[in-house]
């Protein structure tokens, strides 16, 4: 039976204040699939790394991780730098199946919400 993790993966900053906001989504996707396992790491910058993330859910019994990093553009960082942190932190669990997806893109819910929180 396939045990999933969603592993969320952004940018990473020194401002605790922005590292903050990942554990509020991932709060808010727990509420809304619970028996979806999921963690959050940072690229770079601040703890849990992505190695550390990867480990999180590993500890957890999954046998299928996602990686999603939470970048909107294909930019390096999201096609480059997150799938190379991935592959080599992957090469410790042989046994696992962790698949990096791609960056956010444009999306209507997104434009949606970017209206709704400029009040438009």
């Amino acid at each position: 039976m396939t045990k999933q993790a969603l592993l969320i993966v952004d940018h990473g900053s020194k401002r605790q204040a922005a590292n903050d906001m990942l554990e509020d989504i991932i709060i808010l996707i727990r509420q809304q699939r619970p028996e979806l396992i999921v963690e959050g790491c940072h690229m770079e910058l601040a703890p849990p790394d992505i190695a550390a993330g990867i480990a999180a859910c590993v500890q957890q019994g999954v046998t299928h991780i996602t990686v999603q990093p939470m970048m909107f553009s294909p930019g390096r960082h999201a096609h480059s730098d997150i799938p190379s942190l991935v592959n080599r932190a992957a090469d410790l669990y042989p046994n696992i199946r962790i698949t990096v997806s791609t960056h956010l893109g444009a999306h209507p819910k997104l434009a949606d919400l970017l209206l709704e929180k400029a009040g438009l």
